[in-house]
């Protein structure tokens, strides 16, 4: 039986604590092997884009694919590959915000000081309040400021996370500003060119780069990169096709892709998150389905039995 999960339901039976831990578990399993992911297939309309992504997670017996156009529909479908059966269909527009500021919450518990209390938000939309919230569930933070090109929208947006996690969020006049003596950097918004500049950034920092996943746009400038010492991506594959900064880092020589690694390497041990507190830290998320099924599949182990069934 296919059960069906509506966008109310997702946020009902995912906090973005709980999506950090499923995350953690199923990096570790790719990391070991035991999954797969494939990178973001796109297809151009008369307006626009369809996309799709795929993934299997052996060590939990799914995989499962999310289509979406822009302005459309966002689903997951999760299958047993057991059998093949279709278990779960599920909108997906609030799965993808959770799943995405909880692949920045694992980033930020493996690779950010243990110490961190303070975080810089570049980007005050839809996304930036699961990213906030992400660092929040792994790290003890005490407060957090925001910058995004509208002054009303940053301080909507501050007065909306304050009250949702019992911290100050302050609006700040620059994104030089908001970054000034942060432990944590989130930068997500939709700007072609960067909003983070490397002559801003301090010693210890880690930077979640959530916001970009076309080669054409870029959150951070090219010093920036330069200046983190250590680079960890979602997905190599996607990352040489869609990490608009670091695709351009490599084209000036400010970066080879020897220096990069993966998540599900750190998560798995393979390699080091961080090495020591001075070293300024760059995670960059583009998205992945793997993310996406690992979710679905908690969300189906945890809450299917109470979703309506759907007649095929």
């Amino acid at each position: 039986m296919t059960r069906f999960f509506t966008e109310s339901d997702v946020l009902t039976h995912l906090p973005v604590d709980r999506a950090i831990d499923v995350l953690e578990e199923a990096f570790r399993l790719w990391g070991r092997g035991e999954a797969t992911d494939s990178p973001r297939r796109r297809i151009r309309l008369d307006r626009g884009f369809f996309h799709m992504m795929t993934a299997a997670i052996y060590g939990q017996g799914v995989h499962g694919f999310k289509s979406y156009s822009v302005g459309g529909s966002t689903l997951v479908n999760l299958y047993d590959s057991s059998n093949g059966e279709l278990l779960a269909l599920l909108q997906a527009g609030n799965l993808g915000q959770i799943r995405t500021g909880a692949a920045s919450g694992l980033a930020t518990r493996f690779m950010s000081r243990s110490d961190s209390s303070t975080v810089a938000c570049i980007g005050s939309g839809f996304q930036a309040e699961t990213q906030l919230a992400a660092v929040c569930a792994v790290r003890s933070i005490s407060s957090a400021r925001v910058y995004s090109r509208s002054a009303e929208r940053r301080e909507a947006f501050a007065q909306r996370m304050s009250e949702r996690l019992g911290i100050p969020v302050e609006p700040a006049e620059s994104g030089q500003a908001c970054v000034q003596a942060a432990d944590i950097i989130n930068v997500i918004t939709s700007s072609r060119d960067p909003v983070l500049e490397g002559e801003w950034l301090e010693a210890g920092q880690h930077i979640n780069a959530a916001g970009s996943n076309h080669w054409m746009r870029r959150e951070l400038d090219d010093k920036a990169v330069r200046r983190s010492d250590r680079i960890v991506v979602d997905s190599m594959a996607t990352a040489k096709v869609e990490c608009g900064e670091l695709i351009w880092a490599v084209d000036r020589a400010a970066l080879n892709w020897e220096r990069v690694r993966e998540l599900r390497q750190v998560v798995a041990g393979d390699a080091a998150g961080r090495s020591d507190a001075a070293e300024i830290t760059l995670f960059e998320s583009q998205g992945l389905a793997i993310e996406d099924v690992a979710v679905a599949n908690y969300l189906y182990r945890q809450a299917g039995d109470s979703m309506p069934e759907l007649p095929f």
